[in-house]
């Protein structure tokens, strides 16, 4: 749904500077909102990779098909990482992750770590979803090119893929109402009543469906950079990069570093975009790892989506001057320095470990049908962007198995439940007027706007006010009175200005 060349886990985005100290084997207590007691609790103790501490983890078992409920079961992998202060139980939080297609396991590390605060009073629950991680994941085999910054889904890799999973899966059982279900049947295996939902991206999505189809257990929820069930993504991603690129070049031209060095910024960004789509560049690259040099093609619509891909973080988006520059002189160096990852040619159209099945699962069943191509073509057109990324995924959802969705599934979800909305104002996918729609259903819910926040925290200052603001909201439930005003204090790095040669 949110798939770009910058897909992180929350987990990493999130950092906190606390240092506690994990209570002692044997002394956890039964408690109304904690797991069962240790005789009945359905989790063993673990070592999970990169993590010191032993942490809990178990499987549960779930019919892929819950309507039938016959057939093949899936082991939904679990990890639990126990509340630091036992004797002062919360709710527990549950993670729920980005792409789709992004495991929540792997996030244990970061609550192991940066991120411990979270756990001062509460269970830290992560569950890998039906097709993410050790949950059957539906992961895709070799791109089957070699060609660097090809297209994001050839039609042969998606057939390849589609076969390829079929042994294994019924793909039309992946979608996030299923998903969420299982998670409630995690939620009551575990013994707890209600639980505090957190997610970035698709898994803002997810919670929201959560709380759509189970209300009476969510405690409070926070979203960030949300995905509304009516976004129809990608339909609308051309657009709001547009404007998020726009804001971008204004700061550049009102920046005076900035300006002096990349006085033409806008329309060298038009004039690079105009050329490669008449005319692709054919650029010979090394690959340091490999030490061997590639001839590569960067058409124009590939070229712009990875530049808006860089615009997920604040730290991306401030080099995108500096790399349209370069460009507009000729040397895609810069550009390619930045996309390409050398240890596989397909991470040029997938960056991070994304289970490529479960992306297309989700999203060829909940927003690709719903895209009307003559309003998507309409609302793409005269952007740096274009209609690519929409030409890509309605292309490989031909290809796809299209599950069923409940009626009314894209309407508004709607709810008592406490709800924070942190949106970014540079945010090139989920702009921060979904964020304020999204609220806007939730009586006991508010939509905080972050001046300098893309979709992702990458490069920010001051990040702890976000976890301090985040901390604050769980610990009562409440968005009243909720002290936000330190979320001013998070600002970009400056932009990236090029030395002349010889200065270091």
């Amino acid at each position: 749904m949110l798939k770009s060349g910058c897909r992180i886990a929350l987990l990493a985005v999130l950092p906190v500077v606390w240092l506690t100290t994990l209570v002692p084997a044997g002394a956890r207590q039964e408690q109304n909102v904690s797991l069962r007691s240790s005789t009945a609790s359905p989790l063993k103790p673990c070592k999970v990779q990169g993590v010191d501490e032993e942490l809990l983890c178990g499987k549960l078992s779930v019919f892929e098909n819950r309507k039938s409920r016959v057939g093949r079961r899936i082991d939904l992998n679990v990890v639990v990482l126990p509340a630091l202060e036992q004797d002062q139980k919360d709710a527990p939080l549950f993670d729920l992750q980005g792409g789709p297609g992004l495991a929540a396991t792997a996030g244990a590390k970061g609550y192991a770590t940066d991120l411990k605060e979270y756990r001062r009073r509460r269970d830290v629950v992560l569950v890998d979803q039906r097709g993410t991680g050790a949950s059957n994941p539906l992961r895709c085999g070799e791109n089957g090119s070699d060609e660097y910054l090809g297209e994001m889904y050839p039609v042969e890799y998606v057939l390849d893929c589609r076969k390829q999973l079929e042994r294994v899966a019924d793909l039309t059982q992946y979608t996030t109402p299923i998903a969420m279900d299982d998670l409630d049947d995690v939620r009551a295996w575990l013994g707890y009543d209600k639980i505090n939902l957190i997610g970035l991206s698709y898994g803002t999505r997810a919670a929201l469906i959560f709380i759509r189809q189970h209300p009476e257990h969510v405690r409070a929820a926070v979203l960030l950079g949300v995905a509304p069930t009516y976004s129809k993504l990608p339909m609308y991603h051309a657009p709001n990069a547009q404007r998020a690129m726009l804001l971008l070049l204004d700061e550049c031209a009102a920046d005076a570093a900035c300006a002096a060095a990349y006085p033409r910024a806008r329309q060298e960004l038009t004039e690079v975009l105009e050329s490669l789509r008449r005319h692709p560049a054919r650029v010979r690259y090394t690959l340091l790892t490999k030490q061997r040099e590639v001839l590569i093609k960067i058409r124009g619509d590939v070229f712009a989506e990875k530049l808006r891909s860089r615009m997920y973080d604040p730290a991306g988006a401030r080099r995108l001057p500096f790399i349209i520059h370069r460009a507009a002189q000729g040397d895609f160096g810069p550009f390619l320095k930045l996309t390409i990852h050398e240890d596989d040619p397909a991470s040029a159209s997938s960056d991070f470990s994304i289970a490529d099945g479960m992306y297309l699962s989700v999203t060829c069943a909940e927003d690709v049908p719903l895209i009307d191509p003559v309003e998507a073509a309409r609302v793409n057109r005269g952007t740096f962007f274009g209609d690519y990324r929409v030409r890509e995924q309605r292309r490989a959802c031909r290809n796809w198995r299209r599950a069923a969705l409940p009626a009314g599934y894209d309407q508004p979800v709607a709810s008592d439940v406490p709800v924070l909305v942190f949106s970014g104002y540079m945010d090139p996918v989920t702009p921060p007027a979904w964020g304020a729609e999204v609220a806007s259903h939730f009586p006991n819910g508010t939509n905080v706007v972050i001046r300098h926040h893309a979709h992702m925290f990458d490069g920010l200052t001051n990040i702890e006010c976000l976890d301090r603001v985040t901390l604050d909201f769980l610990q009562r439930a409440s968005v009243k009175n909720l002290d936000t005003s330190c979320l001013n204090l998070m600002l970009p790095p400056p932009f990236y200005i090029e030395q002349p040669a010889g200065r270091n």
